[in-house]
């Protein structure tokens, strides 16, 4: 398994890098290094005289949806073959990935070694948006200008995906501190880490991840209210980390957020346009009503629904749920809907759990950043951007991983061996 693991750090690094796969190039190289990822792991089941699937009870409806696709291109039922094609070979990519993490995320060891590459990645590609954002003018790795155009923060063409991505990083870092999964000696690295992807988000100036993280500290603070309430450490590290985010973000300079929240820049999409598109979406979803207009479609049908046309191409609705209901309709919907409604039982009931300090944490993490990035579905389409479909995924893993007992058990008494000594930086 220890190469299935390499390869899926390395896909989910490549992912983010390479401008959140949205490119036909990258698409490909993602779902060659997957199917390779899954043969390799087919070979070690294969080999393993006793193996060990894990089965998610997300899988069922996660299947279901890509079932709903895979019929309407095989009875013929989209209005565009092709690109139902396309998007299946990415859901199919999703699925295979989701899977594997499963199985290649089960022991604590990987679990901690996979916080930290979270953490340390948020931090790394945060650092770059920043340092790029007041030294690049305008290009992505400082020799790359979009063709057609974009609002580039980090790797992402779109200062919102970058949002989503920090959305999805962050909160594991946040949830370890708060519910003490790791060790004093650490706090402050784990802080330090925790801090800039806060700053490099407030600098993108991407309003809906603003908001979106601001949802997601009410959610943690909820959480941790729920379980002892916030005294002693929890409230110390809120405090540390809130008060060095905003000393980074005085330091980048203020005026950034508030003159997002005031104006609109000339790239940006105005609510009455927003409006627009979401009737147009709807309105897709009405005529297609029980299998939707075909999985992947909507940019091929939109143009029949325009009601405020301004020359730009509208491949996505900016609101992934009627998106979803347009190109897939009630059937696609209602397999969205439970896989929701799965999920959130799943990370309740894992939440709830009896578990150690740093597994606590990490279903903290998980319920955070799901619901931070549900949020802003609300208004954007991350769930189309290869990268954050993927961490969002992995976050939803997470969030119903299962639980690990406490990481330092009670020493029985008169037992006097010594204690090993930790390999880990886990709390």
């Amino acid at each position: 398994m220890k190469f299935v693991r390499a390869g899926l750090y390395a896909l989910f690094a490549f992912s983010v890098l390479a401008h959140g796969t949205v490119e036909p190039w990258s698409e490909a190289l993602l779902e060659i290094g997957t199917a390779v990822l899954l043969l390799v792991w087919a070979l070690a089941v294969y080999r393993n005289p006793n193996p060990k699937i894990q089965w998610s009870p997300l899988n069922v409806w996660f299947l279901c949806f890509i079932g709903v696709g895979a019929a309407q291109l095989a009875f013929r039922l989209t209005a565009y073959p092709f690109l139902t094609r396309v998007e299946l070979l990415k859901l199919a990519t999703y699925f295979i990935i989701f899977f594997l993490a499963a199985q290649a995320f089960r022991e604590r060891v990987h679990l901690v070694n996979l916080a930290w590459f979270l953490v340390f990645f948020g931090f790394g590609v945060s650092l770059l948006g920043i340092i790029q954002h007041f030294t690049s003018e305008g290009k992505i790795y400082w020799i790359r200008e979009p063709v057609f155009g974009g609002d580039i923060f980090g790797p992402y063409v779109n200062r919102n995906h970058f949002g989503g991505f920090v959305e999805l990083v962050l909160p594991v870092g946040l949830a370890l501190l708060v519910f003490r999964g790791v060790r004093r000696d650490v706090f402050p690295l784990t802080a330090l880490l925790t801090i800039v992807p806060v700053g490099a988000l407030i600098l993108s100036g991407s309003r809906g991840g603003i908001v979106s993280l601001a949802f997601e500290l009410g959610v943690l603070m909820l959480l941790a209210k729920l379980r002892r309430g916030l005294e002693g450490p929890r409230v110390a590290a809120l405090a540390i980390v809130g008060l060095a985010a905003i000393a980074l973000i005085v330091w980048l300079g203020t005026g950034k957020v508030l003159e997002r929240f005031a104006t609109m820049a000339t790239r940006d999409l105005s609510l009455a346009r927003r409006a627009s598109m979401f009737r147009g979406a709807f309105h897709v979803f009405l005529d297609h009503p029980i299998r939707g207009a075909g999985l992947g479609t909507l940019v091929a049908v939109y143009p029949q629904y325009e009601t405020a046309y301004d020359g730009r191409v509208v491949d996505h609705a900016h609101n992934d749920y009627v998106e979803a209901l347009a190109e897939t309709g009630l059937l696609g919907g209602i397999c969205g809907a439970m896989f929701l409604w799965v999920l959130f039982r799943e990370m309740r009931r894992k939440f709830a759990a009896e578990q150690g300090h740093f597994s606590r944490g990490l279903h903290a993490a998980g319920i955070m950043a799901v619901s931070g990035l549900l949020l802003h579905s609300l208004v954007d389409f991350n769930l189309h951007i290869p990268s954050n479909a993927l961490l969002f995924l992995l976050q939803a893993y997470l969030a119903t991983s299962p639980v690990l007992p406490s990481e330092a058990p009670p020493r029985r008494r008169h037992e006097h061996a010594p204690t090993p000594a930790k390999s880990s930086i886990a709390g």
